[in-house]
């Protein structure tokens, strides 16, 4: 068994890690707009990743995220000493097999019906379709279960403590990607970019193979549906499926109704969120990847630690994104153009993928708060209070798409998507709070008070200083008005002096 980290320890590393990943992806998405443009090919691409996308979420996240907890809990327990394999993880072992085979027989039968279904994922596309799109959902359902397995394999080693690899894994992907999109694209088309899909998603999954290797666990294939691990897995993991498939219904919802409004507007929406998401990527997610094993651990030993657990998660996701959300406020067609603003990627595309960003912020502190208080509650075994939270918000969003894009377009899709994220956020933490007691609301609303307080003014700095900088460079105007923001942003955490404006000091001192 590996030798565990400090959380924080190791959510540094993870973010080190995970931030090279991502800054290879932001390139593959810079590469891939400016080659294809935003047209009909992009916004197909993006529709049959949805599809991967649904699949992998309604089944292997579920296991992933129910198996997680259980191996940590396991790993903490073996007594075989530094060094020695580890015991073994039979409820681990069923889950693998069981999604594995499950999503590999349901890629089949999709795979055959692709027709009609590419008709229900993308209307407004599937009219004019050549066959592109089709072909399209048949080659990307090829990969899924090559990253199913992935991410069993990274939770398999981040219950034992070990999380670069994990990290490490979008290096390899996004290569393939960008080789694919920059040398194949001119002369294939889109599809280059599913086999570059399929290509990577194996190269991925190779890699999460060596960390089991070098610590030796064992992977010794069993079939156990009748031992007590995989009974505690196969209880979560039904609630698990339906709340993974309503935030991934959302997605196919969005993009469906997208593709009706206008060409283009699927791949604003997509480039949009994607923008949106990066810092929640690079923060949050990689805070998570160390945090949620550990609230495992913790919840057997007590509410208490748990709770300090989820106040550090949320304290650290609201201070670091707070100056995100102000810079993307102060200067969002400047970060779009940055990002994306060249080759067939036009100024019309750019400006539509920045108003997508604007109306996409509030959604993004939501989705870092919750992501922090589901995971405490799936960490002492709630999965059902968070499922019913995202059907609710599920309803909401599919309601506002259907009522609001014929009225706003692209606009009134992302607003829908942002009202449902924040009223998902809002309650799972009434849920969490009110059930199990693991979020103070003293605790909770002194922190979101010193945000809004600091994110307010930060981002009227930030607009101020860009009306300032005029018509300067696109990355003069973005790295100023970050500074800016960063620094109104912890003047006023220390004139306040709240707790979260040790945030940074206590980061710079783990990396000494």
């Amino acid at each position: 068994m590996a030798a565990r980290s400090g959380v924080g320890r190791a959510a540094l590393l993870v973010s080190a890690l995970t931030a090279l990943s991502t800054v290879l992806g932001l390139v593959r998405d810079a590469v891939i707009a400016a080659v294809y443009g935003a047209g009909a090919q992009l916004d197909a691409w993006f529709v049959a990743l949805g599809l991967s996308s649904i699949l992998l979420g309604v089944l292997g996240t579920s296991l992933n995220r129910a198996v997680t907890p259980q191996v940590a809990r396991e790993a903490d327990a073996e007594s075989t000493g530094e060094g020695m394999p580890c015991a073994g993880h039979p409820g681990w072992w069923t889950a693998t097999v069981v999604g594995t085979v499950a999503l590999g027989v349901v890629g089949v039968l999709l795979g055959v019906a692709a027709g009609p279904v590419s008709a229900v994922l993308a209307p407004g596309l599937a009219a004019t379709d050549d066959g592109t799109l089709v072909l399209l959902v048949r080659v990307v359902l090829l990969a899924t279960v090559l990253i199913a397995a992935t991410d069993l394999l990274a939770g398999l080693a981040q219950g034992h403590g070990v999380f670069r690899w994990a990290a490490l894994q979008g290096v390899p992907f996004n290569v393939v990607m960008i080789a694919a999109a920059a040398l194949l694209g001119p002369r294939l088309g889109v599809v280059a970019l599913a086999w570059g899909f399929v290509v990577g998603s194996l190269l991925r999954m190779l890699l999460q193979l060596w960390p089991a290797w070098r610590h030796r666990w064992r992977l010794r294939a069993r079939w156990d549906l009748g031992g007590p691990a995989w009974r505690e897995v196969r209880a979560m993991v039904p609630a698990l499926m339906v709340g993974q498939a309503v935030v991934n219904v959302n997605t196919l919802v969005d993009r469906a109704v997208a593709s009706t409004v206008e060409e283009g507007a699927v791949t604003a929406i997509f480039l949009g969120w994607r923008l949106v998401n990066l810092p929640q990527v690079l923060v949050v997610a990689a805070l998570m990847a160390p945090l949620y094993p550990a609230m495992g651990s913790a919840a057997a030993r007590g509410a208490r630690e748990l709770r300090g657990l989820v106040h550090r998660g949320t304290g650290v996701t609201l201070t670091v994104l707070v100056p995100v959300v102000a810079l993307l406020a102060a200067v969002p067609h400047e970060v779009v153009s940055l990002a994306f603003g060249r080759g067939g990627f036009d100024d019309e595309a750019v400006a539509a993928t920045a108003t997508a960003v604007l109306w996409f912020l509030p959604a993004l502190l939501a989705v870092g708060w919750r992501q922090v208080v589901v995971s405490a509650s799936y960490a002492v075994g709630d999965t059902r209070g968070p499922v019913a939270v995202s059907i609710l918000a599920m309803v909401v969003n599919v309601v506002g798409d259907l009522t609001l894009a014929p009225v706003m377009g692209v606009p009134g899709i992302v607003l829908a998507t942002s009202v449902s994220l924040v009223l998902a956020a809002v309650l799972t933490s009434l849920l969490v709070a009110r059930r199990h007691r693991l979020l103070a609301g003293r605790v909770a609303r002194g922190q979101l008070s010193r945000a809004t307080v600091g994110g307010a003014a930060a981002g009227l700095a930030g607009w101020l200083a860009s009306r300032l900088l005029g018509d300067l460079h696109d990355l003069v105007v973005v790295a100023a008005v970050g500074a800016v923001v960063l620094a109104v942003q912890q003047g006023v955490l220390h004139l306040l002096r709240a707790p979260e404006r040790h945030v940074a000091r206590d980061v710079l001192a783990r990396l000494r």
